[in-house]
């Protein structure tokens, strides 16, 4: 199975694209922020922000990107390629890196890498992604309905299992 990072800001649609190519074509994905949660972030952070779970930390990401971001950073610090190695021991994808450092040291692990483009239908802001989408093999724009942006991952999905 090719091995796919799959890019993009807050709320483009990188995880639904992820589950619709598991739906799908059988990729199997896990996002940068759900794997950093259970690897590290909730331990150090559960007791600050008072969390009771794993979900309970997860779902409140969105309120603290630039704590996550520094935190996905400086567990990379020492082999900014670390998380994705994680990653790709068991899933095909790795969803929302965000860090240039992270990529330059992780590009050659996968085959094809996907930007998520909903500029015109997420007007929020997003400082935590220092990724340029010139840097991706593939552009997806998500700014219409799930049926359209469905469409568009199965026309990708069919090229990446070729």
């Amino acid at each position: 199975m090719k091995k796919i990072l799959i890019l993009g800001c807050g709320r483009s649609g990188k995880d639904t694209l992820a589950e619709l190519l598991q739906k799908y074509y059988g990729f199997s994905y896990k996002s940068s922020s759900e794997i950093s949660n259970e690897l590290f972030i909730f331990d150090k952070i559960k007791d600050k922000f008072g969390y009771k779970s794993l979900e309970e930390c997860f779902n409140d990401r969105f309120n603290h990107r630039d704590i996550w971001y520094d935190m996905i950073c400086e567990y990379n610090k020492y082999d900014k390629s670390r998380l994705s190695k994680e990653i790709l021991k068991k899933y095909d994808c790795y969803v929302g890196m965000r860090d240039l450092d992270e990529f330059e040291a992780s590009k050659h692990l996968f085959d094809v890498i996907i930007y998520v483009d909903a500029n015109k239908r997420v007007k929020e802001v997003e400082d935590t992604n220092k990724i340029d989408i010139d840097l991706a093999h593939f552009i997806m724009t998500n700014n219409k309905t799930l049926e359209d942006f469905e469409t568009k991952v199965k026309t990708v999905g069919n090229l990446l299992i070729c």
